[in-house]
């Protein structure tokens, strides 16, 4: 039975920023968690009004260091009058809700120190590099774990990333005048914030990082295409090389594979052109004549590509082809690679390809190539104790089966196969090469099938696979009730 694809969790509570600027923000308390709300809130340029009545002396200090307004009186629901943003930090449960009705009656968001159900938004955990802010989130679910995420996050970001987000806003009306929008003008603002710029302000040089700004504009000479052939891995997104995540993040165009998941497509940059391009054991909406010219156009436009394939794009990915149309054009391009099925495969199981005095070589084909009269090189490998590694084998596997078997391979060697190798929904089969043929019958696997065969496959960790053999009695056992010869 296949099995579906874990749906992406879905948020709560969606993350926006609100404007405060002047604007009356008001927070009711008299302790610890109050003055916690009023040094978080003083990170912006709200207006602030702390209503307690008996307020704490911590609480009163602060307010008067930071020229807060306090108002020692009982709250009542006229301090609500006006405000955008309220805070319940009273401790009392009583309290709070009775705040938290008065704000929504009068459409004031309300938070409740502690209380998720009383509360219409949550704080975050921030990173202030103002105007750059980064906020953490946990749904109230976990607020150490959002002070854990901050803290990390605030020693990735330059102390001068402000300060160089407010030279950008300075120079933003200009930029739109002169760089042209999408492609060129992206090119741009990267190039400003990871080049001289972004160095210069972060010894600071102010001075200086104003000059190659304006150094940077003044040039804005107008780069080629260039194409990325990326390997996309198995499918799971977090298998993913540092370099493709990049080239991903920086994509005008993402040409893909059917058989890239959504959610590796969905780590390039959002407002990204995306262009399926099938090619699918069947169904191919594109023939490979005009995937070369589909990126030879878009490289001549100036697009910066990716074409993401799966595993690796120089592994049964027509890469081959696609270089040579981009070398016939003259245009720019690179290899990424990216980790193939045959990786992802032996590493569900544990398996070593390659194992001290039992395998010392490892062969990757497919089974398409033991259709011919005669065996392929690649099957006296096995032989000899290769490891093979076959790429879209399932429908075929009877024929790789027998052929193996006929050629001289032992019906005992072992065979691992894995449907969706390195997904949280992947399947797992084992057995013998005798009983490889069941796969064929298999109409239950519908993603791509990895198979390896060999002696190695002893090494593998098996005790979360099916055994092939069984879908093998399976198939007997509802041939012998239905009358059928088996």
């Amino acid at each position: 039975m296949s099995v579906e694809p874990t749906p992406t969790p879905k948020l709560n509570a969606f993350p926006f920023f609100v404007k405060v600027e002047g604007a009356l923000v008001v927070i009711v308390g008299e302790g610890d968690e109050a003055l916690a709300k009023a040094r978080l809130l003083s990170q912006s340029s709200a207006r602030l009004l702390v209503v307690a009545e008996t307020p704490e002396p911590a609480l009163v200090a602060w307010t008067a260091e930071n020229n807060v307004e306090l108002r020692r009186e009982a709250y009542g629901p006229a301090h609500l009058e006006g405000a955008v943003l309220a805070f319940a930090a009273t401790g009392d449960e009583t309290s709070d809700r009775r705040i938290s009705e008065d704000a929504r009656a009068r459409k004031v968001a309300v938070n409740c120190v502690d209380r998720p159900d009383l509360c219409d938004f949550f704080t975050p955990a921030l990173v202030n590099r103002a105007p750059v802010a980064v906020a953490i989130g946990t749904e109230g679910a976990g607020p150490v774990l959002a002070q854990m995420i901050r803290a990390r996050i605030d020693r990735m970001l330059s102390p001068s990333l402000g300060r160089l987000a407010t030279l950008a806003a300075s120079l933003r009306d200009r930029v739109e005048h002169l760089v042209p929008k999408g492609n060129l003008r992206r090119r741009f603002w990267k190039s400003f914030f990871e080049g001289a710029p972004a160095r210069a302000m972060e010894i600071g040089h102010f001075d200086e990082a104003q000059e190659a700004a304006e150094e940077l504009l003044a040039r804005r000479l107008e780069r080629r295409g260039h194409v990325a052939l990326v390997g996309a891995g198995p499918g799971s997104e977090d298998l993913l090389t540092l370099r493709a995540q990049r080239f991903l993040m920086e994509a005008d165009v993402i040409v893909f594979d059917a058989l890239v998941p959504e959610a590796v497509v969905a780590v390039g940059r959002r407002d990204a052109e995306r262009i399926g391009v099938g090619k699918r054991k069947g169904c191919h909406s594109k023939t490979q004549s005009e995937i070369n010219d589909l990126l030879v156009a878009l490289a001549r436009q100036g697009k910066q590509v990716v074409r993401l394939k799966c595993g690796d794009p120089l592994v049964f990915g027509r890469a081959g082809e696609e270089m040579a149309a981009l070398r016939d054009a003259n245009l720019s391009y690179e290899v990424v690679p990216g980790v193939t099925a045959a990786l992802a495969a032996a590493a569900d199981f544990e398996l070593p390809l390659t194992l001290r005095g039992v395998s010392s070589s490892l062969v990757l084909t497919t089974g398409h190539d033991l259709h011919g009269e005669s065996l392929p090189d690649w099957a006296g490998l096995a032989l000899g104790g290769a490891t093979l590694a076959v790429y879209m084998g399932r429908s075929n596997a009877a024929d790789v089966a027998s052929r193996l078997i006929d050629a001289g391979l032992s019906p005992d060697t072992g065979v691992a196969v894995a449907e969706n190798a390195s997904l949280p929904y992947r399947r797992m089969f084992h057995g013998t090469l005798a009983d490889l043929p069941a796969l064929s019958e298999r109409t239950d696997l519908a993603g791509p099938v990895m198979t390896v065969i060999g002696d190695a496959v002893a090494g593998a960790k098996l005790d979360r696979s099916e055994p092939l053999a069984a879908h093998n009695r399976q198939t007997q056992m509802e041939a012998q009730k239905q009358g059928m010869p088996q």
